[in-house]
């Protein structure tokens, strides 16, 4: 993949994270990739559009501890963003509300 083409997908998931149907969903996402998605390797990129296409109900069940991840669903990128602390990030003032 080249630089180009890796930048453009790392611009297209952060979009879509901040596009999600829910404004909950769009903060907790959109801070989320606003914060990882530039450092992600391109596995890494793979993974999180693999979480992207989860619904978000499932995905602030997972995130609000309301349900377990299934097992086929897990992965070190759902585990990075359960442990996201969006409340921590909104305080510090590293989330913008207007992507």
């Amino acid at each position: 993949m080249t630089l180009e083409t890796l930048e453009k997908k790392r611009k297209r998931l952060i979009f879509r994270s901040w596009h999600r149907g829910t404004r909950e969903m769009d903060l907790i996402m959109g801070s989320f990739a606003d914060r990882y998605v530039p450092e992600f390797t391109p596995e890494e990129l793979d993974r999180y559009e693999e979480v992207l296409q989860n619904s978000d109900l499932d995905v602030y069940d997972w995130v609000c501890g309301r349900k377990e991840v299934p097992a086929n669903k897990n992965s070190d990128i759902i585990e990075k963003l359960l442990k996201y602390d969006y409340a921590a990030a909104l305080q510090k003032g590293n989330v913008t509300t207007n992507s």
